[in-house]
């Protein structure tokens, strides 16, 4: 049996689970527990777990009661398993499940399938097949996000990730790109876990929990930061040779944490402060794709702070527009931004920044028309075979577009880069387009008074006792 037909059966139980009142985002989590324990009992691996902690005991007490004895072993496998990593997955666990027969259906369900037909070696494949279905089909929280299979491989085979080096996604969710990352080695280095160092840092506890299931099913070591990569939990990271991120959208304010101070342009909008850890993050000549909401290229005040920061520090050379409707916030629009940190010395060595445009010429995404590798097929042969942007590029085609570092200067580093006319003259801009554009600076406004209103809030805060 494929992949895809055996996730579909895993999957489908989210109809037993939804009678239970679950959620898709809260099904795959709890899916997670069941399949752990599933998937060492189908490989004999389960000697670190807790005496009484395996898929047999569960089966054993699979009657009336079932609920609490499942939710003890959870308990006990965060707290007991000799395995670190076993801890982690288990740490903090919260079933949702409220009925003996409820769980007892999905159980039996699960017990019952030919696992043998899959195989150990495809466990990782099977879970990843599950977190995409997840996020497309859940359309908030967090499957609201998620990145395309086709962009995340598409940006790291453009990337080039190289055997030996530290990978880092400051944003990691599920960990979709530190794996792809991973798969891309394995085709010419079947021992890149040990050579390679693998960072991520992921905010939200359950997603997490699913980002250190998919490393351990993907057989991956590597940093796993539950935490906040705009705070101090950033100083368990290294300088990077490629970061790889997708950053969460939206404002930063309200929280009693400190911001890390390093972040020179004080900002809410957290595109911004992840844009700035990311070059900051690099080591000299390390490279980086970060996919940001396009109020990132023409935001003023701090984004042109950000920008021009950018532009000082590193080579800024390609940008990519994605079609709109890949994300599933309603009038989000996006880019990549692709750069690479320069030399102490020197520029890297492009003077040029061009700009590709998946956006204006394509067709309205939808059943019709699916956003997959071929999509980006035309991109991944402009792009060429140097990773750091330096093969060939005409200066002007159909889809792309250049401007020179001047040029950029010139127009004080907004990046809302368009045809001009003169390279296109039947191009009208699209009404939905137009629509998003003004989502997009009545964002920009909304962060900038967000972050406002959290500094008066700070003034009008009563001094500590013993403060002068």
């Amino acid at each position: 049996m494929n992949t895809a037909d055996f996730g579909a059966k895993l999957w489908s139980l989210c109809h037993v689970l939804r009678d239970d009142g679950i959620v898709y985002h809260k099904y795959l989590s709890e899916l997670s527990y069941l399949l752990f324990l599933k998937m060492a009992d189908e490989s004999d691996s389960e000697a670190d777990l807790p005496p009484g902690c395996r898929w047999r005991d569960l089966r054993a007490n699979s009657g009336p009661g079932m609920v609490s004895f499942y939710r003890k072993m959870l308990t006990r496998l965060g707290e007991d398993a000799a395995n670190d990593r076993i801890r982690r997955i288990f740490a903090f666990p919260t079933t949702v499940f409220s009925h003996d027969e409820n769980l007892a259906k999905v159980f039996r369900s699960m017990d019952g399938l030919d696992w043998h037909s899959i195989g150990a070696d495809r466990f990782g494949d099977l879970y990843e097949y599950l977190l995409e279905r997840a996020s497309t089909e859940a359309r908030a929280g967090a499957g609201q996000y998620f990145t395309p299979r086709a962009l995340v491989d598409c940006l790291v085979d453009i990337m080039r990730p190289v055997a030996g080096e530290i990978i880092q996604d400051p944003a990691a969710g599920t960990g979709g790109f530190l794996v792809a990352t991973q798969r891309y080695l394995l085709r010419s280095d079947p021992v890149v876990s040990s050579k390679t160092t693998f960072e991520g840092v992921e905010i939200e506890r359950d997603t997490y929990r699913l980002c250190l299931m998919n490393f351990f099913l993907h057989g991956m070591t590597g940093v796993l930061i539950n935490g906040d990569a705009l705070t101090r939990d950033a100083d368990g990271l290294q300088p990077a040779d490629l970061i790889l991120a997708n950053p969460p959208f939206g404002s930063s304010g309200g929280g009693a944490r400190a911001r890390r101070t390093d972040l020179k342009v004080v900002t809410s909008n957290k595109q911004l402060l992840f844009v700035q850890h990311i070059y900051r993050s690099l080591k000299p000549g390390g490279r980086a794709a970060v996919v940001v909401p396009d109020n990132v290229l023409f935001e003023t005040g701090a984004g042109r702070r950000v920008r021009k920061e950018l532009f000082d520090t590193c080579d800024v050379h390609t940008i990519l527009r994605l079609p709109v409707g890949i994300f599933y916030a309603t009038g989000v629009s996006t880019v990549v931004l692709i750069f690479t940190k320069s030399q102490p010395d020197r520029l890297t060595g492009n003077d040029r920044l061009w700009v590709y445009d998946l956006r204006s010429n394509y067709p309205k995404l939808g059943r019709g028309n699916q956003f997959d590798a071929s999509s980006l097929a035309n991109f991944k042969s402009f792009y060429g075979q140097d990773p750091l942007g330096k093969s060939f590029r005409p200066e002007q085609g159909k889809d792309f577009h250049s401007w020179t570092r001047q040029d950029i200067i010139d127009r004080d580093y907004d990046l809302n880069l368009v045809r001009s006319s003169e390279h296109n003259v039947e191009d009208v801009a699209d009404p939905e387009e137009l629509a998003i554009a003004i989502a997009d600076r009545l964002r920009e406004a909304l962060s900038e008074i967000e972050g406002l209103a959290s500094d008066l809030a700070d003034l009008r805060k009563p001094a500590t006792a013993g403060s002068t």
